[in-house]
């Protein structure tokens, strides 16, 4: 399934008209090819899920399974080393079962309300530091660099009790697992080596002098092994730092995209939690998906899905069903409920979800608080797509005040 040849498929990620644009094709198969086959960057061929019901049942399945370092495996980038999705991370923490829901107990425990709330105040102390900066300086300003990039890595630093002067090789290792086409095979082999060796060091050293964060915490429990302490590490350090970063910029250049979105929400910040869904749900650059391996048939939206297929769902094209959102294809700031899948769904769905939403909160409240007269310095149109990269970015995201 994976290397098959000489058939002529569109190319998968579907590329946008423009950077919050979704793509028209993903209505077009919602409609008429529920489970439609694509072309990877790597040139193996998957088939891809848009309709809300199919991509929620898939990661919601356990028979569809993240095993993709499989033989017949579709291979997502052309790196051998697959980049995020079949490094260190993929093949040492548990996949499924008891072991994967363990490790997810254990590392969950530091998500917790009760902790991120009181985490919440020093995550604001910081955004209100980093906004500080911004508006001290000149004008129009990249609110990406400036705010969005620096605040989740100064976050998991915090959680991981490494030294935040890290965060630039943080920064790196990050883009380079992350991106499909920017980095050369000997590039990602580098860049892993060093952030293993490094996280190796940084595991020795806690379990040297132990502290109040989460990797002293797990070698307290004594159940991870090195190998897996350091691909935790690994994974908080990638899914926590790119994501949030790229989804702080998407989100201001939504809500600057059509400026009565702003000023409602300046007009009223107890809209902000139900706008931070709103603008998760309606994210139209969310990069690749999600990838899933099947190794028996099975059936998805009345078809069979052949063993040895990868399927790739895409939450983004999901979120926009309108047979799951009324009115999808607006934006509702106050839109309750909104079960969108941004975070995924079932037993992989994001571990680090409570965070994300407290990080993404955080920065629009104090936004909006301190820079009510916030606008896009360029049309919305004019913003650039990050290329390649699996989450989903804008470049960047120029704005005055």
């Amino acid at each position: 399934m994976a290397h098959e040849v000489g058939e002529s498929l569109p190319n998968y990620p579907i590329p946008n008209p423009t950077a919050l644009e979704p793509p028209a094709e993903w209505a077009e198969l919602r409609r008429g090819c529920p489970v439609a086959p694509v072309r990877l960057p790597s040139g193996d061929r998957a088939v891809v899920l848009t309709r809300y019901a199919d991509v929620r049942q898939v990661l919601s399945d356990p028979r569809f399974t993240r095993q993709l370092n499989a033989p017949d495996a579709a291979r997502i980038s052309d790196s051998e080393s697959g980049g995020v999705f079949n490094n260190e991370m993929a093949v040492v923490l548990p996949d499924s079962g008891t072991a994967h829901q363990r490790w997810r107990q254990q590392v969950g425990r530091w998500f917790t309300v009760k902790r991120l709330n009181a985490l919440r105040p020093a995550i604001e102390a910081m955004a209100d530091r980093l906004v500080d900066e911004m508006a001290a300086g000149e004008q129009p300003a990249d609110l990406k660099a400036a705010l969005g990039f620096p605040l989740p890595v100064w976050v998991i630093c915090d959680l991981l009790g490494v030294p935040d002067t890290d965060r630039d090789r943080f920064a790196h290792w990050s883009d380079t697992l992350l991106n499909l086409t920017r980095y050369t095979e000997a590039e990602i082999g580098a860049a892993q080596a060093e952030f293993v060796a490094y996280l190796g060091e940084h595991v020795a050293a806690k379990r040297a002098e132990p502290r109040d964060d989460l990797l002293s915490a797990l070698i307290a429990g004594g159940e991870l092994s090195d190998a897996q302490l350091v691909a935790t590490g690994q994974a908080l350090l990638v899914a926590g730092h790119e994501t949030t970063a790229n989804m702080i910029g998407k989100m201001v250049g939504m809500l600057l995209a059509d400026r009565t979105r702003w000023e409602r929400l300046v007009a009223d910040p107890s809209l902000v939690r139900p706008a931070v869904e709103e603008v998760l749900r309606f994210d139209a650059n969310p990069g690749l998906g999600m990838p899933r391996y099947i190794p028996e048939d099975t059936e998805v939206a009345g078809e069979t899905v052949p063993a040895g297929t990868t399927v790739m769902c895409s939450m983004g094209a999901a979120n926009r069903d309108e047979t799951a959102f009324e009115r999808a294809s607006e934006m509702d700031l106050a839109r309750r409920p909104n079960p969108h899948l941004a975070f995924g769904a079932g037993s992989h769905s994001c571990l680090g979800q409570a965070l994300a939403r407290t990080e993404l909160q955080v920065v629009l409240e104090v936004l909006v608080r301190r820079l009510p007269g916030l606008e896009l310095a360029i049309a919305p149109e004019e913003l650039r797509r990050v290329e390649g990269l699996v989450v989903g970015g804008l470049r960047d995201v120029p704005v005055r005040w």
